[in-house]
């Protein structure tokens, strides 16, 4: 059984899948497409458990990499915001109070900003965890967060902002 960072995979899973389910369903914006992402990376790790040291840092960047690979292989499509009316994942992402549109406002910036959106707010690491993650200078990672942070205020306004049923009332 590999054992990186002197910790089992078993342990790692139970300590951790939560987490990096949440991250990979907000990375790509769907469960499905989440979970297969994360199974996929999961996989990988598995494979070379005993040469990582650092398996949360190792697995986080292959999620972001893995669904900066998705974005460029597949086609952007529209999809209704209903579909995303009720919580993304179960457990503890029911906890978090995720406004009507936020999935569409993600799904809405490049991948990079997303990532670092998603590392930051959602799995709370600090700047120079995700420039390490994401192997870039943490001003970069100040820029993504400003330039992704600005352009969801302006897709969840104009999400706010649109009518909704009949005779405008959302």
């Amino acid at each position: 059984m590999p054992q990186g960072s002197g910790r089992s995979f078993e342990r790692f899973l139970v300590d951790r899948e939560g987490s990096l389910l949440r991250t990979a369903v907000f990375l790509v914006g769907d469960r499905d497409l989440g979970e297969d992402l994360l199974q996929d990376v999961l996989l990988r790790a598995y494979r070379h458990w005993r040469g990582i040291e650092d398996p949360d840092a190792y697995v986080r960047r292959a999620l972001v990499n893995a669904a900066s690979g998705r974005w460029r292989r597949r086609r952007i499509r529209e999809e209704p915001l209903e579909k995303w009316r009720e919580p993304a994942v179960d457990g503890d992402v029911e906890r978090i109070p995720v406004r009507d549109g936020l999935l569409g406002a993600l799904r809405a910036l490049p991948p990079r900003q997303r990532a670092v959106l998603v590392l930051r707010y959602f799995d709370d690491l600090s700047e120079a965890q995700i420039a390490g993650i994401l192997g870039c200078s943490t001003g970069t990672v100040k820029t993504h967060a400003a330039r992704g942070l600005r352009r969801m205020r302006v897709v969840i306004a104009a999400h706010e902002a649109a009518p909704r049923g009949e005779g405008g009332t959302r």
